[in-house]
């Protein structure tokens, strides 16, 4: 198994990429960050070849307090099934109660007999699923 410094190098890479398809800029991110550009890079450069600085907890927090990358992004730095998501001030009681009653409706679909899997929910049916539980992570703040 590899060690964890080169997979979350490796994401780190990704995160790169990611902000290059995104138009993401360096100096921009760094600035918010409050991080040089020089230590910016040294995480996230756009050499394949050259291996990152791991990104140590300090530059983490400086990037997530700047709001420096999206919350998405910086969660490919956690393991599969982990993320980054910034708790709500306050709960729009309202929005939640749709979103919850989406998530039952669809459940209920994906149960029916004449559904994708039959009774069992299916491939596709668990990926809405997901997709309405998302909405749940950043859809409820008022």
């Amino acid at each position: 198994m590899r060690d964890a410094n080169t997979i979350v190098r490796e994401r780190q890479q990704d995160i790169r990429c990611a902000m290059d398809d995104l138009d993401i800029s360096l100096k921009a991110a760094a600035g918010k960050a409050d991080m040089p550009v020089s230590t910016f890079t040294s995480y996230f450069h756009a050499e394949k070849d050259r291996i990152p600085a791991t990104l140590n907890v300090a530059g983490l927090f400086k990037l997530v307090k700047g709001e420096a990358l999206p919350l998405d992004l910086l969660s490919m730095l956690l393991p599969n099934g982990y993320q980054i998501v910034r708790a709500p001030d306050e709960i729009d009681h309202d929005r939640l109660c749709e979103i919850m009653a989406s998530y039952l409706a669809e459940k209920n679909r994906a149960h029916h007999p004449d559904s994708e899997a039959g009774r069992d929910i299916g491939p596709n049916e668990s990926a809405n699923l997901g997709c309405i539980v998302m909405q749940l992570v950043g859809g409820i703040a008022a």
